[in-house]
């Protein structure tokens, strides 16, 4: 007896599906339902933090939904990424962001803790952070031949390839029980 092959989907089944979708290896994962406001509120907080202090000529902050297109099994949406490259006549962006931040809900935290976590690590994002809006808790991820965790205070800078932003988490947080 064989083993059982599964379908590996990629790009091309992807552009064709109704909702909102990703792929990791292959694996179709549909986004969850809207988030709850206080997501919203960390994801539309961080934009602000990381638009004002970015200090980059050619890159750019975003806000899902936007796809990026890994490779023909890896399309993702982070909740805010940097990308670094020509973006205004594309319909998807492919290059390895140096920042991406996945606000932590009930229903995508397994997938981002531990699969967004794995791919990312492996293809080369620089600055991985997990963000819960619950806890208000914070982890900081930097890639150094993996991921290791990074100690910080109430705020802290990132930097790459000659450019930063920062983010406050006292500001993301203002006004949370």
């Amino acid at each position: 007896m064989g083993a059982l092959k599964l379908k590996k989907y990629t790009y091309s089944d992807y552009v064709t599906w109704e909702g909102e979708w990703e792929i990791i290896d292959g694996v179709p994962y549909a986004m969850a339902p809207a988030p709850i406001p206080k997501h919203q509120v960390v994801v539309g907080r961080v934009f602000r933090e990381f638009e004002k202090s970015l200090e980059c000529e050619n890159c750019e902050v975003f806000i899902a939904p936007i796809d990026w297109k890994i490779d023909d099994f890896n399309i993702v949406q982070p909740d805010v990424s940097i990308f670094c490259e020509d973006w205004e006549d594309k319909k998807y962006l492919t290059s390895t962001p140096p920042v991406i931040v996945e606000v932590l809900s009930l229903s995508t935290a397994i997938k981002d803790i531990n699969l967004k976590y794995k791919l990312y690590e492996r293809v080369g994002v620089k600055w991985y952070v997990l963000i819960n809006p619950e806890n208000k808790e914070v982890k900081i991820f930097k890639n150094e031949n993996g991921y290791k965790e990074v100690k910080f205070d109430k705020s802290f800078e990132f930097e790459w390839d000659g450019c930063k932003t920062k983010i406050d988490f006292e500001r993301v947080f203002n006004g949370f029980k």
